[in-house]
């Protein structure tokens, strides 16, 4: 039996397509896991960290910040932040203190990282509304990251 070479290359490569697909296995480094001995990793959904924690404080690279005056008698107010964290392992940390004697409520926002974990070095977006609740009547001012935000009526 005489055939055609091309159709018989044909043949074989169509009979190997419809057999199993082959697993490969490659041994990547695992990103999220710490560089330290420790057996589990921190979860990319990790509670946030608690203000006195000592991990170095890192950025955040602020894109914008709006205060929102939400409709209610008392009057309550929300911060909404939008920007970046330097890497994906940072963790936003947000500091709001009580009026103080001049009404200047002071807001500093930062960021946690454990610096031995291993990162990929890539800008995180975050948005994030954070309520402030009400205040006694008066005229305030809202501070961020020691930048004036806004002057409001409580």
């Amino acid at each position: 039996m005489k055939g055609n070479p091309l159709s018989l290359i044909f043949l074989v490569f169509a009979l190997a397509a419809c057999g199993p697909a082959r697993q490969s296995t490659a041994i990547l480094p695992d990103l999220e896991s710490p560089v330290s001995s420790e057996d589990t990793p921190m979860p990319q959904n990790a509670p946030a960290l608690p203000p006195n924690s000592s991990l170095p404080r890192g950025n955040v690279y602020l894109d914008s910040a709006e205060l929102l005056t939400l409709e209610s008698y008392p009057p309550q107010f929300t911060l909404l932040l939008k920007g970046s964290l330097p890497t994906p392992c940072h963790q936003l940390q947000v500091d709001v203190q009580p009026p103080d004697a001049e009404n200047n409520i002071w807001v500093e926002a930062y960021s946690l990282a454990n610096p031995n974990r291993v990162c990929a070095q890539v800008l995180k977006p975050f948005e994030e509304n954070l309520p402030l609740g009400t205040f006694p009547a008066g005229r305030y001012t809202l501070w961020v990251n020691g930048e004036k935000l806004a002057e409001f009526d409580a």
